[in-house]
């Protein structure tokens, strides 16, 4: 195989999507055979994904109103119009919006990572900076500049939201008597536990000024919700916690996911006497369906890990590969999800070139101290399942280029991974055995990096076996 990078292909200089799609030309070390056709696979699910191609595909504008979903909304009717977005994929979508409306923009905000802040150039929506995956001092100031500028919204006012994952972290308001601190504790205790993206976000709402639909609450105009799905099921309820949606799920519910997950015990005594006053009923709880603050609200969840899928899908197949596309969402412990999407290679009775194209989003119970993600440790799985099998490459990555506490978006795993880590020293086996997916493929030079993408919308994993397409 030899190694070197291939040339990236054109895109607006400057975005994120150039960035990224350079990046991963130039760090993913072998760029030839099933290598090099993953790499287009995953460039095509960027492009297929990128948030705003998912304004224009969801908003129709005529130069007197907005359409989407079967809805109009004549402008005329409205004396300003704010927006208000936060999440990873907020920056562009505002982007695609300010294009598409100009100076019928009033103003507003949106709250991105801060990583994406040099490459979100907007005209009238103020960029806000914050900190992901642990909330910091920066976003609750962010989401408090968010709430002021809602409160200046009248009800002949219309709301455009952006929301997408990450806007949790982005833009958190902890419940009163909470401190900032506190909620960084949950929130670590929450990612180390194994639970999904729904079980964390039923107890974020619960101790959030904003999640959970509270931020329609804040909200006097009729409001249109854009939101960008990083959750498996697209339940919009779940996307950056539902602030703008109703919330079906209750504190007795967030009580039993952290005595599941065995996090009660270790809680701040402040989050505890929340969530039980909210079992008790001495809270109010979360907005839920039928709620009239939402008859002003109409929430569109515009894309999704289908978009990635589908476009990495006709990318291979373009390539001539036999494709399957997993319509099941992939999702449980990374390890195990590992194991079996390597062993479709032995149960593949495909001629010539093939391939499987799976979506989702895995957990990771840490009890190792390594370091990695659940993309990194699933690749590791895969390794390990591919030893001595014929030819096949698996590829998982984060579309939105961030994989745990990791530079990296993902990793690569070959028939020959564990023999070529074998020569340098690495045991396979240990590595997953203490969560250091990340520094064994490292090592290997196996990690893909592409920086921030500007989009997120979960996992996808790609599995090529066959002749690849220069063989």
């Amino acid at each position: 195989m030899r190694h070197g990078s291939p040339a990236p292909r054109k895109s607006k200089p400057g975005t994120l999507e150039s960035r990224a799609t350079s990046l991963l030309a130039e760090t993913i070390v072998g760029t030839e055979g099933h290598r090099r056709d993953a790499l287009d696979a995953i460039r095509a699910a960027l492009e297929g994904s990128d948030p705003r191609r998912l304004v224009r595909r969801a908003l129709t504008f005529d130069g007197d109103g907005l359409s989407i979903g079967g809805r109009r909304y004549p402008l005329d009717d409205y004396r300003k119009i704010t927006v208000v977005g936060a999440g990873k994929a907020s920056g562009l979508m505002a982007a695609e919006v300010e294009l598409i409306l100009g100076e019928r923009i009033d103003g507003g905000i949106v709250i991105v990572p801060e990583t994406q802040g040099s490459f979100i150039n907007l005209k009238r929506i103020r960029v806000e900076k914050s900190s992901h995956p642990l909330p910091a001092r920066k976003g609750v100031l962010a989401a408090r500049r968010a709430l002021k500028t809602l409160d200046r919204v009248g009800r002949r006012d219309l709301v455009i939201f952006l929301f997408s994952g990450g806007g949790s972290s982005l833009m958190p308001l902890p419940a009163s008597g909470i401190t900032l601190e506190e909620l960084r504790t949950v929130t670590t205790l929450l990612l180390n536990s194994g639970a999904d993206i729904d079980e964390i976000n039923c107890v974020r709402k619960h101790i959030s000024r904003i999640a959970g639909g509270r931020l329609v609450e804040r909200t006097s105009g009729e409001a249109i919700s854009l939101i960008v799905s990083d959750v498996v099921g697209d339940n919009p309820a779940s996307v950056a916690s539902g602030p703008t949606v109703p919330d079906p799920t209750t504190f007795r519910m967030a009580r039993d996911v952290l005595e599941r997950h065995e996090i009660w015990g270790s809680l701040p005594l402040s989050v505890k006497t929340v969530i039980q006053s909210g079992v008790d009923g001495r809270i109010k709880e979360t907005p839920k369906p039928g709620d009239p603050a939402f008859a002003r609200v109409h929430s569109f969840v515009i894309g999704s890990n289908s978009d990635a899928c589908m476009a990495a899908q006709k990318a291979l197949e373009d390539l001539g590969y036999q494709v399957k596309y997993l319509k099941e969402p992939i999702t449980g412990e990374a390890r195990f999800v590992g194991k079996t999407l390597a062993g479709l290679s032995t149960s593949n009775t495909s001629h010539g070139k093939w391939a499987v194209v799976a979506g989702g989003e895995t957990t990771v119970t840490v009890r190792g101290r390594g370091k990695g993600g659940r993309n990194q440790e699933l690749a590791l799985s895969a390794a390990l399942t591919l030893k001595g099998e014929r030819e096949t490459t698996l590829v998982s990555f984060a579309t939105d280029g961030i994989d745990g506490p990791t530079e990296a978006a993902g990793a690569i795993a070959e028939t020959s991974t564990c023999k070529r880590a074998g020569t340098l020293g690495l045991n396979p086996s240990e590595s997953l055995k203490s969560n250091d997916s990340y520094t064994f493929f490292r090592t290997l030079r196996d990690l893909i990096v592409t920086g921030p993408t500007g989009t997120n919308v979960n996992d996808l994993v790609i599995v090529l076996g066959g002749a690849a397409a220069d063989s």
